[in-house]
């Protein structure tokens, strides 16, 4: 199954010349092959369109090692297909060719979290991943990825998956780096957005994936990929992770000048 991109010329260009020069840009090719990388165990990077939030995503893939095998988590923005739903084999195309899914790796998850369904259907329209892909396919020569998407609200249904993201990744012999693809606060204005996602940010920095989902859900935060986000840090202090930084930070007020009716945007690394 080859799965078409289904944003390319919305959020990111449809030419591969300029989506390729675009994703160069966004993530200082020149100046990042000189400085030195993180070999990160997970990071959480925006998915809206590139104009907005491509600097803060580039910025976070421009300062890490990017292994050739990846885990996406994302949400799932529409309302069709499994709650928490993976693909085990083919392709996600996009302008600058196909990336492979880790069939291997996909399995494994989808084993080890007998959660996850397969389901094309949820991943068909949905951008939070596809968003990514042009990035890994820049960075990292040859990458393989394994996608999940998630509309589940349910801490325990996310708590096992990434139980079982840390599972399979500590049974892998090679680095697989972990990705929360998540939006931060949504269509407040830029005074509440900044306050409301430096709380959010807050229980990232202290890896804390109950305290992210407690505040997100209490203080009415709308970060869309938090069931990700919450996965992801389960997952990584399962395996041993004890510090975090956040690499970048902005609002879509800071493009468009608009500050009455924002969306937040955070790039956080962790290593």
């Amino acid at each position: 199954m080859i799965r078409p991109p289904a944003v390319a010329g919305t959020f990111y260009p449809a030419d591969p010349r300029e989506l390729a020069r675009q994703v160069d840009e966004f993530s200082g090719v020149a100046a990042a092959a000189a400085a030195p990388k993180i070999a990160a165990r997970a990071c959480v990077v925006p998915h809206a369109g590139y104009m907005y939030s491509g600097h803060v995503a580039g910025a976070v893939y421009a300062s890490i090692e990017i292994p050739a095998r990846c885990i996406l988590l994302g949400p799932r923005h529409y309302p069709r297909g499994e709650a928490m739903a993976i693909l085990t084999e083919g392709s996600f195309a996009t302008p600058l060719g196909e990336a492979q899914i880790d069939s291997a790796l996909a399995r494994e998850l989808a084993y080890e979290c007998p959660r996850l369904r397969e389901d094309g259907v949820a991943h068909e329209r949905e951008h939070s991943l596809e968003v990514q892909i042009p990035f890994l396919q820049r960075l990292a020569a040859d990458f393989r990825f394994v996608p999940v998407v998630l509309a589940t609200d349910r801490y325990p249904a996310i708590e096992d998956l990434g139980h079982a993201v840390a599972r399979v990744v500590a049974a892998q012999p090679e680095p697989v780096l972990v990705i929360a693809s998540s939006d931060m606060n949504h269509y407040e204005s830029d005074t509440i957005t900044r306050a409301k996602d430096e709380r959010a940010i807050a229980r990232i920095l202290a890896l804390d994936p109950r305290g992210l989902y407690d505040t997100v859900r209490g203080e009415q935060i709308s970060m869309c990929g938090y069931a990700a986000t919450v996965a992801m840090l389960v997952a990584v202090r399962e395996l041993g992770a004890t510090e975090s930084r956040l690499v970048r930070y902005a609002t879509s007020g800071d493009i468009n000048g608009d500050r009455e009716r924002v969306v937040g945007y955070a790039g956080i690394v962790i290593p």
